[in-house]
């Protein structure tokens, strides 16, 4: 397993402290669009939208992102609109929990509302295309998913070619990195994601998949969306609902080579996957031992009570 040089291991998010060095946070979807990619729809309203959210923080995700555009092409929505998406969400989900909170955004104008609201990160798919969107960060000092993509917002972006598309996203996200800070974004407050399916054809994300510790060797946790995406659909042949193992393979492959966000759609199987991994690279105790435990193995319907392990909880405010 890729263990990445993080140059900030520890993360103070606004509620709570993540220590990358020994956690892979699940990242939830919370889409209040009416076209989205995956659910079509089905979190559009306010009461279901914020529903969602809630359930995938009982479902112990770390972080919810929650979006009013989908990076799709597709006519744009005034800056007003889209916050009047997403900033309700926001305002609700931090009323009732310290989960980490993104807004997935590439507007400046959403995402000043969005920290105003609660937000503690801004997921920008477009890495910085607006510049004026490093500054709200740098002022609101929240954190910044730095996203690779090619297209200008919501726009096509017909048969992307890359020489060597992983040394050319890195190249990418490394100028993005210094176009951050250089607005002021603190070091501590960067996340790199490579773009799964963005502007990449299926073999594209396949090579990014396998060589993603050359995106985690940048020093930045980096995270891994990679859930129900259409390159699992061709490389499996699977419809969008047939996509959770490949899902599952996915994240976890992304993880072993060095990611600490992964973003998913379902958060129970994800969060069991990234904490089975967490503990067999020795950063948290098993949630109990009794196999092989004692003299001998009690017969599983009727099972001694098991012997619990110290549990590796996260630092929070």
């Amino acid at each position: 397993m890729f263990e990445p040089r993080l140059l900030h291991p520890v993360h103070e998010f606004g509620h709570r402290t993540v220590d990358f060095s020994r956690r892979i946070a699940v990242m939830a979807i919370v889409n209040r669009t009416p076209d989205s990619f995956y659910d079509s729809g089905s979190t559009f309203g306010l009461h279901e939208a914020v529903g969602a959210a809630l359930r995938a923080v009982g479902a112990g995700a770390d972080w919810v992102d929650i979006g009013g555009v989908p990076f799709a092409p597709g006519p744009a929505l005034p800056a007003a609109a889209e916050a009047e998406r997403v900033v309700p969400v926001i305002e609700a989900v931090r009323a009732e929990s310290d989960v980490v909170i993104s807004a997935d955004t590439f507007l400046p104008a959403v995402a000043e509302a969005a920290i105003e609201a609660g937000a503690d990160v801004i997921n920008d798919t477009t890495g910085l295309a607006d510049p004026d969107l490093a500054r709200v960060v740098a002022d609101g000092g929240v954190h910044v998913v730095l996203t690779h993509s090619l297209a200008r917002p919501r726009t096509v972006y017909p048969r992307p070619r890359y020489g060597d598309v992983v040394a050319e996203v890195v190249d990418f996200l490394r100028r993005r990195v210094d176009t951050a800070l250089a607005a002021g974004v603190a070091p501590e407050k960067i996340i790199v994601d490579p773009g799964h399916d963005l502007n990449k054809n299926t073999l594209h994300t396949l090579e990014v998949t396998r060589r993603f510790d050359e995106v985690a060797g940048l020093g930045y946790p980096a995270l891994a969306a990679v859930s129900n995406k259409d390159f699992i659909g061709e490389a499996l042949d699977v419809s969008k609902r047939e996509r959770t193992a490949g899902s599952l393979a996915a994240a976890a492959m992304c993880a072993m080579n060095g990611a600490r966000i992964v973003r998913m759609h379902g958060v129970e199987e994800s969060v069991q996957a990234m904490r089975l991994i967490e503990a067999a690279m020795g950063w948290r105790e098993p949630a109990y031992l009794r196999h092989n435990m004692g003299e001998v193995n009690e017969p599983a319907a009727d099972p001694p009570s098991p012997v619990r392990a110290p549990r590796v909880r996260e630092a929070r405010r």
